[in-house]
């Protein structure tokens, strides 16, 4: 008897699919990316991979289930991402520090963000996108 042929229909166990709200939340999140790799200015292209990366996390969040907060005011996903994904911690510390750059775009204070941030961050939130993929869908969260 051959050890190739003993087990001929072995099955693999197929991973569950992520909630659907995660699913769409990372959709999102690759829609913004493409946004900001095709917008020329550096301002906005930084706004936009940032909300990409914002809707990355909350991708996890929704796959994963919020923590229980009791009646605290509304936090941050960057204060919450690790404590439901500690893999992802150094990436939340990260776009936390980006947060007041991201609000004073939206205020308007365009001066602190150069081409090369932008570019820095359009690269930095296709990475963490991508890596939230792979934990969304290979180690099936």
């Amino acid at each position: 008897m051959s050890t190739s042929t003993d087990f001929p229909h072995t099955r693999r166990i197929p991973l569950p699919l992520p909630p659907a709200s995660a699913v769409t939340l990372l959709g999102q999140a690759r829609e913004c990316l493409t946004e900001a790799e095709r917008d020329p200015a550096p301002h906005t292209r930084f706004a936009t991979a940032y909300l990409a990366a914002m809707r990355a996390a909350a991708a996890v969040l929704a796959a994963r289930g919020r923590p229980h907060r009791g009646r605290s005011k509304p936090t941050s996903v960057w204060v919450l991402l690790p404590s439901l994904a500690p893999e992802l911690r150094e990436w939340a510390a990260f776009f936390a520090d980006c947060s007041a750059t991201r609000a004073a775009v939206q205020a308007g204070i365009t001066r602190q963000v150069t081409q090369r941030a932008a570019d820095d961050l359009v690269r930095q939130a296709a990475q963490f996108t991508e890596l939230v993929d792979e934990i969304m869908y290979e180690d099936g969260l």
